[in-house]
């Protein structure tokens, strides 16, 4: 994969955790036919082994139908997520009959463009960060009970992993409310920069100042795994699935 002056390094990393079954997905995904157009997909699935694994399938499904679809040249990217999630949240809400249980989704997406610009879009509480180097550029911020504390001042931000209440979304792919969806644009990404987006079982268990150290000194593949692995280690027995896809912005090696 390459774009404008520079080249993409890329990775996803799936595992069950300490769950009986996986209820995540994860995809990273090439445009049929704009060279150095991306889409990155993680969708965390909720609602008993066929509901979860239901709905962050129809996520995916969602995401490749529409994207094979999106032309960066005339389309807009930030209409074309949020297209993704209500179209994926329609999906799964008519799915829901046939599921064991209540079938929902997180999502978070982002979209890089050939011109070298990105847009990201999630619902829920599965995260996206970008890091230049070691530091924390941006995050999303999730769309949960405990999120809402620490916005209205209520719960310190240290404070919300531990919460009793951390687990409660406002807001996901397949509820009876519409979908909240937030958004972000990045008009030109830069060598050195680093997206990674990931369910609550990878990022509960980091700061971002680790994850920061972490993506800054491996390449895609060993962080990813290094990442679950020392994720699988502090969840002590007791991890939820894990997904993560990370994108890293080289230097083109010269010819």
């Amino acid at each position: 994969m390459s774009a404008k002056g520079y080249r993409l390094s890329a990775s996803t990393g799936i595992h069950k955790g300490d769950r009986p079954y996986q209820q995540d997905q994860v995809a990273i995904l090439s445009h049929p036919r704009a060279k150095g157009c991306v889409l990155v997909v993680v969708a965390d699935g909720m609602g008993g082994r066929s509901g979860g694994r239901k709905a962050s399938d129809q996520v995916i499904m969602t995401a490749k139908q529409l994207f094979e679809r999106y032309d960066p040249q005339t389309d807009d990217a930030e209409f074309a997520l949020r297209q993704i999630v209500n179209e994926a949240h329609t999906v799964i809400r008519l799915t829901a009959i046939s599921a064991e249980q209540e079938p929902h989704s997180t999502l978070a997406a982002y979209i890089i463009n050939p011109a070298g610009d990105c847009h990201w879009a999630h619902s829920g509480d599965s995260r996206i960060y970008h890091f230049h180097g070691e530091q924390l550029v941006k995050r999303t911020m999730d769309h949960s009970y405990v999120q809402m504390l620490v916005d209205r001042g209520e719960l310190a931000a240290s404070e919300a992993n531990d919460h009793p209440k951390s687990n409660i979304l406002l807001g996901c792919l397949g509820a009876d409310e519409d979908p909240k969806i937030s958004c972000h644009f990045m008009p030109e990404l830069k060598v050195g920069d680093t997206l990674i987006a990931c369910s609550d079982g990878v990022w509960h268990y980091f700061t971002d100042a680790e994850l920061g150290k972490v993506l800054s000194m491996l390449a895609p593949r060993e962080a990813s795994e290094f990442l679950i692995e020392k994720a699988r280690q502090r969840a002590r027995g007791a991890g939820d699935n894990l997904s993560l896809a990370i994108i890293k912005i080289e230097a083109r090696e010269s010819a």
